[in-house]
């Protein structure tokens, strides 16, 4: 499958409920500037002897998902990306840390 480039480019980021399961609702289109996340699935050559002059077919090795993608500092996504990044926030105490002088 082609992927979208350019000004067709779309990316829709969801967050898991529950760990290890996909979210199946939810997603919201985000902007970004550039991505190049990808998978990768390799072939290993056999190892194995004995079994004639031919060699035996490759096997596959494990799945690489890697890539990097620049988001804008957007005021309405940022939040998004930053609970991407690190998780949910997680508030202690009810005291304010900046306090107006009147």
């Amino acid at each position: 499958m082609a992927r979208a480039q350019g000004a067709r480019a779309q990316m829709a980021l969801g967050f898991e409920t529950v760990y290890g399961t996909p979210p199946v609702s939810g997603f919201k289109l985000m902007p970004f500037a550039r991505a190049t996340l990808g998978a990768e699935q390799p072939l290993l050559e056999s190892e194995l002897l004995g079994y004639g002059r031919d060699p035996l077919a490759p096997i596959k090795d494990a799945v690489t998902a890697d890539g990097e993608v620049v988001v804008p500092i957007d005021v309405e996504a940022f939040g998004y990306w930053l609970k991407a990044a690190f998780g949910a926030p997680t508030t202690s105490g009810t005291t304010p840390i900046c306090r107006s002088r009147a």
